[in-house]
């Protein structure tokens, strides 16, 4: 049975990819009620080269040893965390928001330029060269054990970001593109994610059918669990299900889950043969961290939000409301505009370098990367992100994706009968 048959969903992927259907959004484009950074110019994308900082990140996974040996200060075995955990937040802080929004006859222009392709391909051999230092250095003598965990973290942090580069290049239609998409997500050894994000979350995303939306009142660590069990077996029933229809068992070689783990298989086991069994638990370390990275941000995006049903019973298409935004530059840039998620969602054929930023879209206070700092401790995060749930649907909870274990409690809480 299909993971969507019990659900009765709308969802058109010519109209949703279509970029002529995608221009009705035109008239709802930002940029008056936020402060723009910078002096613009005209010009398909004003952006055009701070992509390449985009890099700067994954880079983090080649630069631990050299700054320990040129500095003396073991922290930056740590750098990973540090860079994506304060040092973002804190330039979000004090560059501010864009503000500014592709033009719609640059569209064409922009999707087209293979400049931008180039900024995510390149994450993939940053990524992978990072790994490889980083298991020699595990299979030797000279770190000491918290050394070596901070190290993994560091390579968890960019295995993270692959999988968002990953994120970009799933989502599109070029053969080549699609496997460097399952490159990319060897190292986190989550390549089932390029199943379940693209035919699993996009269909049934803010709605309680959804595994990695997450519902006002869950903790992030209630989450966790929720999401990733939940995202694997959808990912399974779906690609199974897809075999099926066309007549290939599990075990073929048209199954693309079964791809993309040969891939993490061969890139583990050609490690662990250069550098010894030993490397083994600190790839799985790294991996963790990797793949629940990515698991609290899908935790930040979506977060109590939850899509209209219609008279039908069906849920309503994916508008520009059911996805957390920020339109924080420096982030932006790091994540490949992976903030302006509503767009995002309502026109996922189009490509990093085209999304829009939406007045309709509710704004979360900070970057995605302040936001993650936020959601590790949970009575923060409800203290600043409840409220903004409420505002959101004008004070009525009941509009909400609540928590089914809180339910009651927080309709109660605010007055709502349920």
């Amino acid at each position: 049975m299909s993971a969507h048959s019990k659900y009765r969903f709308e969802y058109n992927r010519r109209e949703v990819c279509n970029h002529a259907q995608a221009s009705k959004f035109g008239s709802v484009l930002s940029g008056a009620n936020v402060r723009i950074v910078g002096k613009w110019s005209d010009k398909p994308d004003p952006k055009r080269y701070l992509w390449l900082l985009g890099l700067l990140a994954p880079m983090t996974a080649l630069l631990p040893s050299q700054l320990v040996y040129q500095t003396g200060a073991e922290v930056f075995w740590w750098i990973g965390p540090i860079v994506i955990l304060v040092v973002i937040p804190l330039l979000d802080l004090s560059i501010g928001l864009d503000g500014s929004n592709p033009k719609d006859e640059y569209y064409d222009i922009l999707s087209n330029d293979r400049y931008y392709r180039w900024c995510t391909y390149l994450v993939i051999p940053i990524q992978l060269l990072g790994l490889a230092i980083a298991s020699a250095m595990w299979a030797g003598d000279e770190l000491r054990v918290a050394d070596k965990l901070g190290l993994a973290v560091t390579l968890g942090f960019v295995s993270g970001i692959g999988i968002n580069a990953a994120h970009e290049l799933g989502h599109r239609a070029e053969h080549l593109e699609r496997w460097l998409a399952k490159v990319s997500l060897a190292p986190s050894g989550y390549g089932h994610f390029f199943i379940e994000h693209n035919r699993g979350h996009h269909v049934r995303v803010a709605t309680p059918e959804d595994p990695a939306s997450a519902r006002l009142g869950e903790s992030l660590w209630e989450f966790l669990p929720r999401s990733i069990s939940g995202s694997f077996y959808s990912a399974i029933v779906l690609e199974r299900t897809r075999l099926a229809r066309k007549g290939e068992r599990w075990w073929s070689v048209g199954n693309h889950i079964l791809q993309a783990w040969a891939m993490t298989v061969v890139l583990f086991g050609a490690l662990v043969v250069a550098f010894g069994v030993q490397v083994l638990p600190w790839l799985v370390i790294q991996a963790l961290f990797g793949f629940c990275l990515l698991e609290t941000v899908n935790y930040v995006e979506h977060y109590g939000l939850l899509r209209a049903r219609r008279s039908n019973g069906m849920y309503a298409r994916c508008s520009p409301r059911d996805s957390w935004n920020s339109d924080h530059l420096v982030t932006n840039i790091f994540l490949f505009h992976l903030q302006r998620h509503s767009d995002h969602h309502a026109n996922p054929g189009r490509r990093y370098q085209t999304l829009r930023t939406f007045d309709q879209a509710p704004q979360l206070p900070a970057g995605y990367a302040a936001m993650i700092v936020l959601a590790l401790v949970p009575p923060v995060w409800r203290r600043v992100m409840d409220p903004r749930v409420l505002a959101h649907y004008g004070g009525n909870v009941e509009l909400a994706n609540i928590l089914p274990r809180k339910r009651n409690r927080i309709l109660t809480a605010h007055g709502a009968t349920g």
